[in-house]
């Protein structure tokens, strides 16, 4: 990280982790970095739901992701949390369930990310078993909307929908026309004039 921050041109650092490896010595030497630059640490949640959370083997509770995120807002780190929508068995309740679950905790930034399926993975294994589908692009369009709707304002939002491998991506192969994606993202927000946070109450627009 000090090498990175020795190039005059980078001006923050944005490190991905896991909850689980945050150590009393990672957050310590994270705290120094934040009295240094720019520092975002984005921890993956994926999903709220400890039995899906456990199928995609995740490989921690809630518990661990809330420790996270309370010991880095603890220091003044700002936490971005990654959200995977389209998991295996889940339902768009699910979905919201989990954007809930983040409005309750100290982040500031949040990344939703549609899932793809890669060859050569367990879940490829999966899904060419027939054992679940993905999204198509109408739905993942509907529940990105209703998540956006029930998002709390002041949480900056990242991340719409994201890229899979072209060489490695089995489904959903709409994914790769991103353009499109986003502007059928774009469009139907503004036709069902849905803003971000729009669905809450004004009390809940805010960590209190």
């Amino acid at each position: 990280y000090e090498e990175a921050l020795s190039f005059p041109h980078v001006v923050g650092l944005s490190i991905a982790t896991r909850p689980d490896c945050l150590g009393e010595d990672i957050i310590a030497l994270l705290a120094q970095l934040q009295q240094k630059t720019t520092l975002w640490v984005e921890l993956g949640l994926q999903t709220s739901n400890e039995v899906t959370a456990k199928k995609i083997n995740r490989g921690y509770d809630n518990s661990v992701f809330e420790q996270g995120v309370f010991a880095l807002h603890n220091k003044g780190i700002e936490v971005i949390a990654h959200v995977i929508l389209g998991l295996p068995g889940e339902t768009i309740e699910d979905m919201l369930q989990t954007i809930f679950y983040l409005n309750k905790l100290p982040i500031s930034g949040i990344k939703l990310q549609l899932l793809h399926v890669l060859s050569g993975t367990p879940m490829a294994e999966e899904y060419l078993k027939g054992n679940f589908s993905t999204l198509s692009q109408e739905e993942y369009t509907d529940i990105l909307c209703q998540c956006i709707g029930h998002i709390r304002k002041d949480i900056v939002i990242h991340r719409l929908t994201g890229d899979g491998d072209p060489k490695h991506l089995l489904a959903p192969l709409w994914s790769l026309h991103k353009r499109n994606v986003l502007n059928t993202i774009h469009k139907e927000l503004k036709q069902r004039k849905i803003t971000q946070g729009c669905f809450l109450s004004s009390n809940f627009n805010k960590l209190s």
